[in-house]
């Protein structure tokens, strides 16, 4: 019925809510307001029902969103929430407004997609609802082929449904350098001029980053913005001939090689480049987190390697951000306090990615679970597909994305270690918003259940607790969903697709 499953859903049996002429949504407590007024434009949007949001007690036949510290199943309340369907109405209870924001996301799912007509009818249902971890997030490369705010705001709504909370942009690479940086301006006048392919390019204005935080902060999604260092840094070598040890810009990169671009340790040019860049990219991001890559630097000798990470990390410190990087940056001893690791190896660790990880852990921070070949969502779904990459252990099919869990990776790494989990897109094979999200959905939906919905019991088989045809059937009926939005999506093996699903 919904995705991610919540952790508490009962059908009462009672009579279902019936949308009648004239009802309202009524809004209580801090932040209602505008939790009530997205309900509305989403209404509007899907169903073509306009609704009075409104400070009064609830009538029969009301929505009412109500926001208090008493809300919300007790003991969760970041994110928790209550929703009762009946006879009488819809009630959405939570102690915080981005709880209520996600009871809003559940009854979306549980109004029926084709609800134009009427009468429109939800469920008489009881949930109770929180999730496993605070961090459920989703990466769009935007480097390797860019995407204008419209597609990212298009891409910030379709994950919204489900539940995620974090969008990770990953703003630079070889391909391109996206976002304005006021004191080194030819990062994107030269850096951001191409991409992947020779795509035309494209880059974020200060006030283009900012409309997009502020869209995302309204659907209570965090951006997590990466420049990554000192590896995939070609863009802005080329963008600054004194970046480089000789004086000379290299030719701007449109490839998909890795591995050959790197920074300088211990110069002072650079070490202004990077102080500056952190500075204004800190200053335009309210969220928590700055992200500075560190992965796959094979052209970085190791001592310069753990150098230049350890004072990048610091920068980010002083600004007051904690720095987020790839497991790699766990080899460098001395990272500030509290530094987080994103894992992006394998369900089985390669070479040293599991040490690497803990060492996150040992320093205070916490971990990101990304694995590569269950969650990345740029590998093919099959052999043969016309779009994406396949070098993760080949395919990743949408069972495949369920059937695993965060806390079975990294042996020593529990619940407790892990801020959560991480689905990332990388776009060297992906050119446009509609073959990003056929990509994304829906294996997206199997990496939000996995960060939202309740842990398995440690002992036991995953593959038995989650029940993967179930999982299928609920992903059938959001499929409907994303129909009525215009939001594309993979018709993958294993789920009962509705047959009108074209997309």
């Amino acid at each position: 019925m919904v995705v991610p499953r919540p952790a508490l859903l009962e059908n009462t049996g009672d009579a279902p809510f019936t949308l009648l002429p004239g009802a309202r949504i009524i809004v209580a407590g801090p932040g209602a307001d505008a939790v009530g007024r997205l309900l509305r434009a989403e209404l509007a949007t899907d169903c073509r029902r306009e609704l009075a949001v409104v400070h009064e007690p609830p009538g029969f036949g009301d929505i009412a969103i109500v926001i208090a510290d008493d809300e919300g199943p007790a003991g969760h309340p970041e994110e928790g929430y209550t929703l009762e369907a009946s006879a009488e109405g819809v009630r959405i209870g939570a102690a915080t407004a981005a709880g209520a924001f996600r009871g809003v996301q559940t009854l979306r799912q549980l109004v029926p997609a084709e609800c134009e007509g009427d009468p429109l009818t939800v469920d008489a249902v009881r949930i109770a609802d929180f999730p496993r971890f605070a961090y459920r997030g989703a990466m769009l490369d935007v480097a390797r082929h860019f995407f204008p705010v419209a597609d990212v705001k298009r891409f910030i709504d379709a994950i919204a449904l489900l539940k995620v909370n974090h969008l990770h942009l990953h703003l630079t690479d070889d391909q391109g350098w996206r976002i304005e940086i006021a004191s080194w301006p030819e990062l994107t006048r030269i850096g951001g001029s191409t991409g992947s392919d020779g795509s035309p390019g494209g880059f974020y204005t200060a006030d283009d980053y900012q409309e997009l935080v502020a869209y995302a902060a309204e659907r209570h999604i965090t951006v997590v913005p990466e420049v990554d260092m000192p590896g995939h840094t070609n863009a802005a070598l080329a963008s600054y001939p004194e970046l480089n040890a000789d004086g000379v810009a290299p030719a701007l990169y449109t490839g998909s090689k890795v591995g050959f671009s790197s920074l300088r340790t211990g110069d002072p040019v650079t070490d202004g480049f990077v102080r500056d860049v952190v500075r204004e990219l800190a200053a335009l991001t309210p969220g928590p987190y700055l992200h500075i890559g560190g992965d796959e630097c094979l052209s970085t000798p190791e001592a310069d390697f753990q150098t230049f990470v350890r004072r990048a990390a610091e920068l980010v410190a002083e600004t007051g951000k904690l720095p987020v990087g790839w497991h790699e940056m766990g080899r460098t001893p001395g990272l500030p306090e509290g530094t987080i690791g994103q894992y992006w190896s394998f369900r089985t660790p390669r070479e040293d990615a599991a040490e690497q990880t803990l060492a996150f852990v040992r320093g205070g921070g916490a971990v990101i679970m990304s694995p590569a070949d269950v969650a990345y969502l740029d590998i093919v779904y099959e052999d043969g597909d016309p779009i994406g990459q396949d070098w993760a252990d080949g395919p990743t099919d949408l069972r495949s994305a369920y059937e695993w869990d965060p806390a079975r990776i990294v042996p020593g790494l529990g619940d407790a270690h892990l801020l959560g989990v991480e689905a990332p897109l990388w776009t060297e094979t992906v050119p446009t918003i509609e073959d990003a999200e056929r990509m994304v959905f829906p294996r997206l939906a199997a990496i939000a259940e996995i960060g939202w919905s309740p842990a398995p019991a440690d002992t036991a088989e995953i593959a038995s607790v989650r029940d993967f045809d179930d999982f299928a059937s609920r992903v059938a009926q959001l499929a409907e969903h994303w129909d009525a939005l215009g939001t594309a999506y993979r018709r993958a093996a294993g789920v009962p697709w509705p047959e009108d699903a074209t997309r």
